[in-house]
């Protein structure tokens, strides 16, 4: 009888414990303000023609939801996969794309319409969450970043990635993420401690779509958010501030870069100064802008359709030409 209880009691704490890891795991600090729903909500009221942009049918394009890429110590974080449903055989270019929310809010599915039209034109479309600032100041989404274009490198059987021809996309706060991981491939500076993969960072192509590129700078006007994320405001975090710029890093080494702007040019800060120097480099890039959008325009009609198009044609001929 007393091995019995024993045995009995060592299944139950086994369970128990497990069940106490998986509740930790999701429990973690959050911000849900930035929605698909908060976001039409602010802006139709000025834009009464708009509506959301919807992912694109299953029957063209497949996807697998919630795989884990990389364990943080504390939890998993996972992205979603879209791909051509009628796989190629040959391998296809990846597009890791990346989500806003001013470093505090959002989440990959935001990105889920962008991502599924893309991969119905030819390309694997990847939308890794990452942590925002409740969870984890800067560096830590750009670690995770870095990690997700790992992850599809040592993955790249696994989804017919061509290893060889990754691009990162990102929006807003994504856009910039995006933009400072583009510019800063392999340095040990941005190289997450307990990562142990021998992969590339190095990507084929960015594209900025409203993600400041300069934090100090004058058209921009970051300030609470931005501090929030990076430990301090422009006075207090300064060199933090100009490390975590994209235009700080630029070079002959960028990939080509499209940028894709609202009628408020704070959130492309800088891009000016970027494209001058790519264009120094003989590096193809391109800037469109819509000149009555508001930011967010991505997530909605009738701008989703022109942002597809500039995005599909600029991979093309990127990656595929």
């Amino acid at each position: 009888m007393n091995l019995i209880v024993k045995v009995g009691y060592t299944i139950f704490s086994l369970a128990f414990g497990m069940i106490l890891q998986q509740v930790a795991a999701q429990d973690f600090p959050r911000d849900t303000s930035y929605t698909l729903q908060s976001a039409y909500q602010k802006y139709v009221k000025d834009y009464p023609e708009i509506t959301k942009a919807d992912s694109i049918s299953l029957k063209v394009v497949a996807r697998e939801l919630d795989v884990a890429y990389k364990n943080t110590g504390q939890r998993d974080l996972s992205l979603d996969i879209f791909f051509p449903k009628d796989k190629a055989k040959e391998l296809l270019p990846a597009v890791i794309m990346i989500h806003g929310g001013g470093w505090i809010s959002g989440d990959k599915s935001l990105l889920h319409p962008l991502a599924a039209h893309v991969a119905a034109h030819g390309y694997v479309a990847i939308t890794p969450e990452y942590r925002l600032s409740p969870e984890a100041q800067y560096p830590a989404s750009v670690y995770d970043i870095k990690t997700a274009i790992k992850w599809g490198r040592d993955h790249a059987g696994d989804f017919f990635i061509n290893p060889e021809k990754i691009a990162l996309l990102g929006t807003s706060a994504g856009g910039q993420l995006a933009a400072l991981v583009a510019t800063t491939p392999n340095q040990p500076k941005f190289k997450d401690p307990a990562d142990t993969s021998d992969a590339s960072t190095d990507v084929q192509a960015l594209v900025d779509i409203d993600g400041v590129l300069a934090f100090i700078h004058p058209v921009s006007e970051e300030g609470e958010v931005a501090g929030k994320w990076l430990g301090g405001n422009a006075v207090q975090a300064r060199d933090t501030w100009l490390e975590a710029s994209a235009l700080t890093h630029a070079g002959a080494e960028t990939p080509p870069a499209l940028f894709i702007g609202s009628a408020y040019p704070r959130f492309l800060a800088g891009r000016r100064e970027m494209t001058d120097i790519l264009n120094r480099h003989n590096i193809y890039t391109r800037t469109y802008i819509f000149e009555e959008a508001p930011h967010s325009f991505w997530l909605f009609h009738p701008w989703f359709e022109p942002t597809l198009k500039e995005v599909t044609e600029f991979l093309d001929r990127v990656l595929k030409d």
